[in-house]
């Protein structure tokens, strides 16, 4: 197999100050896009009022993100090796950038036109653009990770990588806070202009900052891959985002199609990339144990670490009366604590090796569920808050150490191919497993809350018998809501010890280990991601 030449990660005479640049540009580029991740959650049922549409409608504008999202990450190492990094990098955060000015711009403006029989909106407009935002983010995201892994020396690496990890943790945390004061003031276009600024320092610290790494032409384009990644990619992502929608569910006609023609498309397109000498994204990396092992834990536990991660904030602001912003403050812990785990959880990792972390964080986050599988009307915030804290302290201990455990033993002529592997199998399993979660909560709900309450909440003016139905309707609504939520979380638990039985199968104590200092030095990355990558949530 054709393999590209590796420019060594760390420059002959480092640059003390130079690195600290590159962490700059790459916390405050990826800041952008990881909190618009979450931001525009707590907006959707905001954007479903401004455009007057469905629920099922207003989802769209997620769910075209997710798509977008999933289809340009496999094609970062491509572009990063064929153009240079730190062109394409910009590049996506400038694409970043013109999506959220036109988001913001489709929230402002108000037409709609029938051209050809198709009805052209600014809702139109505004899943457009998020479809910009999401090409955007898949590309910059890999890349902004690898630039970090090529200019840290390894002994460095675990610090510049725990400063991140902060970012990593409190941007989707943030977003909601800030999301909901927005919405809360009526400043709806702001959670998108938001993005603008932040975006204009992180390019500007990168045009100034970055060093150019040259790309090669003798990078050739996988092009039945890059087509059959996205059929195969774009149709699951899609049937599990209709899956998810109110009403539909996996044995939706629309649902089973796109998982068919996405399961036929990721046929051909394995069947293209076992054979290929450059493969748009190298399967054959399965066949390292290491690589197989952490990654399939990962994709299992992704599920459990991110695909719950929609569950509580629904029950704080439907069944507990929290605002958006209040939900935000409740869930704000979980950040903290994942902040201050992720900074020495990779010291932990590299010392002890991966297995443990892993499997503590996996053993945390069934513990957290099967508690919060028995969450009540009544359940006491403060616990909540515990839990919270728990479960951020286990998603530090996971989300970077099995994303590093899978990329350590792969040959470094091999790493700008792994990484996209990584992140868009991550990706998707990250949506489907909202999906599923969705359709097993809403199962559950056979009953809608009463829409014959006033609009300011007080019904003792009523007459008593309707009184009574709105009453008893308030309350079925909320014990089926609760049994959903309850079952939705117990399956989370089972996943999680799913997780926890593949992760005891990595390297580490109290096997052999070999540290990154013993071994001497890391692997250079090559341009196209040879680092932990952030999961966006597709909430």
């Amino acid at each position: 197999m054709a393999t590209n030449a590796i420019p060594s990660a760390v420059p002959a005479t480092p640059d003390a100050n130079y690195k600290w640049r590159v962490l700059a540009s790459v916390v405050v580029g990826l800041f952008m896009v990881i909190l618009d991740s979450t931001v525009i959650n707590v907006a959707l049922k905001t954007l479903q009022q401004h455009y007057n549409v469905t629920t099922n409608e207003a989802q769209w504008v997620i769910s075209l993100y997710t798509l977008a999202l999933g289809i340009a990450t496999p094609l970062s190492g491509f572009l990063g090796d064929r153009f240079g990094i730190k062109r394409i990098y910009l590049s996506g955060l400038g694409l970043f950038v013109i999506g959220s000015l036109l988001c913001g711009i489709a929230t402002a403006l108000d037409f709609s036109a029938d051209i050809g029989g198709l009805k052209i909106s600014t809702l139109t407009l505004l899943i457009i653009a998020r479809a910009i935002q999401g090409i955007g983010g898949g590309i910059s995201l890999p890349l902004g990770t690898a630039l970090l892994f090529r200019t840290f020396p390894p002994r460095e690496i675990g610090a510049a990588f725990g400063i991140f990890g902060i970012v990593l943790v409190f941007a989707p945390a943030m977003g909601p806070i800030l999301g909901g004061l927005l919405v809360d003031h009526n400043l709806l276009a702001w959670i998108f202009y938001l993005n603008i600024p932040i975006g204009a320092v992180g390019i500007a610290i990168g045009l100034n900052f970055l060093r150019e790494t040259p790309g090669s032409r003798e990078n050739r384009a996988d092009v039945p891959g890059i087509v059959f990644s996205a059929i195969g990619f774009g149709a699951i992502l899609l049937g599990a985002s209709i899956a998810g929608e109110q009403g539909a569910g996996w044995t939706d006609g629309r649902v089973l199609l796109a998982l068919l023609v996405g399961v036929i498309g990721l046929g051909i397109f394995a069947f293209f990339e076992l054979r290929a000498r450059q493969p748009l994204l190298d399967l054959r990396l399965y066949a390292i144990p290491t690589f197989a092992i952490a990654n399939v834990a990962a994709l299992v536990g992704t599920i459990a670490l991110f695909g719950a991660e929609f569950l509580l904030p629904l029950y704080l602001q439907i069944l507990r009366g929290q605002s958006a912003f209040q939900a935000g403050l409740t869930l704000l812990p979980l950040a903290l604590a994942a902040a201050v785990s992720t900074v020495v959880a990779g010291r932990i990792s590299d010392r002890i090796g991966p297995r443990l972390p892993i499997v503590v964080g996996f053993l945390l986050i069934a513990f957290n569920t099967y508690q919060l599988s028995e969450i009540k009307l009544t359940t006491d915030l403060k616990y909540i808050g515990f839990l919270l804290v728990l479960r951020g302290i286990a998603i530090g201990l996971i989300i970077q150490n099995s994303q590093v455990a899978a990329l350590r033993d792969v040959p470094p002529a091999r790493l700008n191919r792994a990484t996209p592997l990584v992140q868009a199998t991550r990706q998707t399993m990250q949506s489907i497993g909202v999906a599923v979660l969705a359709t097993i909560l809403t199962t559950a709900i056979t009953s809608k809350a009463p829409s014959n309450i006033p609009s300011n909440g007080d019904i003792s003016q009523l007459p008593p018998a309707v009184q009574q139905q709105i009453l008893a309707a308030i309350h079925n609504f909320q014990s089926q809501y609760i049994t959903g939520l309850q079952h939705a979380y117990l399956a989370t638990f089972i996943i999680a010890i799913v997780a926890t039985v593949l992760s005891a199968f990595l390297p580490g104590w109290p096997g052999k280990w070999e540290s990154t200092a013993q071994r001497g030095a890391a692997p250079a990355a090559p341009s196209g991601a040879g680092a932990p990558q952030p999961t966006v949530a597709a909430h």
